[in-house]
């Protein structure tokens, strides 16, 4: 039997298609969510209608770069808590200075609204004072005011903090801050880390390079991105009195909560032992905090279908959820036995070292395409890139972007066919040291 025609049998009984979804399905899927979330918010659970928050930033990349300043900067993303001072010289050269890291507050158990605002600010006692702005990257779904605050609506990534939701973040953390001896910051600037690395992109366009418009992107723990709106927004017009609309906009999607993209029977049966089963299934398809125990479905269902053999069989019916890690060192090194799922096949046979890369190169080419779909939702969304001089720029981060073996080019080739070939769209994918970084202080300067 030829292993590839039994892989694809084994994943066909469990919906889960190895050419699909194809990504201008997840392209036309996210662009309705995308159009009715500018319309009106979301239900929770998301039903039939927009599933995406769409969040309006009130934040355009700023004209020119910031100068002789420094910022606080806070990152506060699905593992770590990172903090430091960022400090732009008089050619606006950015640098980093007194960073920490910290495990980020309610990962390991649930906190108390008091206790996670506390836990913040003692994270951030080494920077007391060192300057008058915070830029704070908050990489959770939040409702950005006109002033800048931001008003948490859910966590995702099994952050366990109930009554956060609702809160506005910046106002909290200023008075536990204030609580702690500080002066009172001048500004507080809340933004998805989509939006910082949207700005940290737009920040690259120097030395005659321009850029027609902007995405940022995160694929990490999570999934995301953020965009440029040019044309008006019907739900601030109709829910924002008092308040002057912007010709232009980045917008927040939230893309991880579509709820639309055809999935698996792996898919249904992990969201089922996570905290939230009905929200976030797009993440939970492909982002690094889910791709493991998805991995790890698959395998024990493939154990249960009998396609390893007897000597490894058992091993894998009974294995631990996996990481991200360990898919990407067994692809890398699929002969070496260092690895947990190398060691795991050592009294295997070399079928089922082959069926079982098989098997975790398919979920790591469906994350390529749902991907590349996000990304290439959100640069048809901003109506640009038709001069192929002045292309969109997508500054792409995290660390499932970066380093899954075969997914940034794979993720490159779809949208290059996709968007240039099909649709006569233009765009770069860049990446930065410390973008995200950068671009929260960036923000904390307009």
């Amino acid at each position: 039997m030829d292993n590839r025609h039994s892989v694809a049998a084994f994943l066909g009984r469990h919906n889960f298609d190895t050419e699909g979804p194809s990504v201008n399905t997840i392209i036309d899927t996210l662009l309705y969510d995308m159009e009715e979330g500018l319309k009106r918010d979301p239900s929770v659970p998301p039903g039939t209608g927009p599933a995406l928050d769409m969040i309006p930033t009130w934040l355009m990349p700023p004209q020119q770069a910031p100068k002789n300043t420094s910022v606080i900067v806070i990152d506060a993303g699905g593992t770590n808590f990172r903090s430091c001072l960022v400090t732009f010289d008089e050619n606006s050269v950015p640098s980093i200075s007194q960073l920490e890291r910290k495990p980020m507050p309610a990962t390991d158990r649930e906190y108390s609204k008091a206790e996670f605002f506390e836990t913040i600010a003692s994270y951030l006692d080494h920077l007391k004072n060192a300057a008058d702005s915070i830029g704070f990257c908050f990489s959770y779904a939040m409702k950005i005011t006109p002033s800048g605050d931001g008003e948490v609506l859910q966590f995702s990534k099994e952050i366990k903090a109930p009554e956060v939701v609702g809160s506005l973040v910046g106002e909290n953390l200023e008075a536990a801050l204030i609580k702690r001896g500080w002066k009172r910051p001048k500004r507080i600037v809340l933004l998805n880390d989509t939006v910082a690395a949207l700005l940290a992109g737009a920040s690259t366009a120097a030395g005659g390079k321009k850029y027609d418009s902007y995405v940022g992107f995160i694929l990490g723990t999570g999934m995301n991105a953020a965009y440029i709106e040019y044309q008006p927004i019907a739900k601030i017009a109709s829910n924002t009195a008092g308040t002057a609309a912007l010709p232009a906009q980045i917008v927040v999607c939230e893309s991880g909560k579509s709820n639309k993209q055809p999935r698996s029977g792996f898919d249904e049966a992990f969201a089922k032992k996570t905290d939230q089963p009905l929200m976030f299934w797009f993440e939970k398809m492909c982002s690094g905090a889910y791709l493991g125990s998805v991995a790890s479905v698959m395998m024990r269902a493939a154990a249960a279908d009998n396609l390893f053999s007897a000597g490894v069989k058992k091993s894998f019916a009974a294995v631990d959820d996996i990481s991200l890690i360990d898919i990407n060192r067994f692809l890398l090194a699929p002969y070496s036995e260092q690895t947990p799922l190398g060691a795991l096949l050592a009294g295997g046979t070399e079928d089922d070292r082959e069926i079982l890369y098989r098997i975790l190169n398919a979920l790591v080419m469906r994350t390529a395409r749902l991907a590349a779909g996000n990304i290439a939702a959100a640069i048809i969304k901003t109506g640009k890139g038709k001069n192929p001089a002045l292309p969109v720029c997508v500054l792409a981060e995290g660390s499932t972007f970066l380093k899954t073996r075969h997914l940034r080019d794979t993720l490159f080739a779809h949208l290059y066919r996709t968007l240039t070939q099909e649709r006569g769209i233009y765009f770069d994918i860049i990446s930065l040291d410390h973008a995200i970084t950068f671009g929260a202080a960036i923000a904390g300067t307009v």
